[in-house]
């Protein structure tokens, strides 16, 4: 649907919206779904299992909290993100609770995280969309998705509940009065969709739910290099090299991508030498408007495992 409302029916105002999901794991574009992912367990207690078109990492949801789409025609990442965010923890401050924005895309609640964002570009538009937890089955959260040690690390926490706030430890209003000031703080009218709308979001629809889409297809690799970077989140590099050759590679990971990464980054990779005089030849001036932050020095670093 915010795909759909960003290609055909956001014009000057930008559109915020709020939905709600049966249990449910949604991972990012860029990343292995069994790296984030408990498969098993998911299976076994029926939690669904998507891929959205964003970076960014994985998420569980469920009917406890709410997802908070965002459409707007700015292009600018940083300025998008801002705004959006800043909105966000303002409609917080006005229940009375005192939020902060904090690292890439986080929103905090004395130190734990409340909401986490990813953003993804159409043509003309960006798409930012966030978690927003009030309250959630905790032990599906913690279960079915697995982040790495490093994350958590990176957090200063060690398991997924530490690392979470609940808005529904901060006020007493409930669930359905949460959303609704959130809607009037930040909406001034209405969109109603028809018929029409709903068959051809129908069709979007089709492409997240391509087993293809959502399992992807990763290449052959030789040679895998992961590594989290401040600020650029957990990297993954998996590269096939014959004779020294670098003949594929895939990069995953819950960054945010802003350029296109696989004409500008992994395809000038291929066929080149698997040293880094070469591969540095190889590379764009700058990598920082094609993955969020990343610089040259540290994805060459990845890359060979200095």
């Amino acid at each position: 649907m915010e795909e759909y409302v960003a290609r055909h029916k956001n014009t000057d105002d930008d559109c915020f919206f709020m939905w709600q999901v049966l249990p449910t794991v949604i991972f990012g574009r860029n990343q292995l779904i069994e790296n984030e992912v408990n498969l098993s367990y998911c299976r076994q207690h029926h939690i669904e299992m998507y891929r959205r078109k964003s970076g960014g990492g994985c998420v569980y949801a469920d009917m406890g909290n709410v997802m908070v789409s965002y459409v707007t025609r700015d292009e600018q990442v940083n300025m998008t993100f801002n705004r959006y965010v800043n909105a966000m923890v303002f409609a917080l401050y006005k229940l009375g609770i005192n939020a902060q924005a904090s690292g890439r895309n986080d929103i905090l609640i004395e130190g734990r995280k409340v909401s986490g964002s990813a953003f993804y570009h159409i043509p003309g538009h960006s798409i930012v969309h966030s978690t927003l937890l009030y309250d959630t089955d905790m032990q599906n959260m913690s279960m079915s998705i697995t982040p790495s040690k490093a994350k958590l690390a990176s957090k200063g926490v060690e398991s997924v509940r530490q690392h979470i706030a609940l808005l529904k430890d901060y006020t007493s209003l409930p669930l359905e009065d949460v959303k609704s000031h959130f809607i009037s703080l930040l909406c001034n009218q209405e969109m109603i969709l028809d018929e029409k709308d709903l068959q051809m979001i129908e069709e979007i629809e089709r492409e997240y739910l391509n087993p293809d889409f959502i399992y992807g297809n990763n290449p052959r690799y030789t040679l895998v290099r992961q590594r989290r970077i401040e600020g650029v989140g957990n990297i993954e590099l998996r590269m096939e090299l014959k004779n020294d050759i670098i003949k594929q590679v895939n990069i995953v990971g819950d960054f945010f991508v802003v350029g296109d990464i696989d004409n500008r980054l992994l395809r000038p990779l291929r066929n080149v030498p698997y040293n880094e005089a070469s591969v540095r030849a190889a590379l764009p001036i700058r990598l920082d408007d094609l993955i969020l932050h990343l610089e040259t020095n540290d994805f060459i670093n990845l890359i060979f495992n200095n």
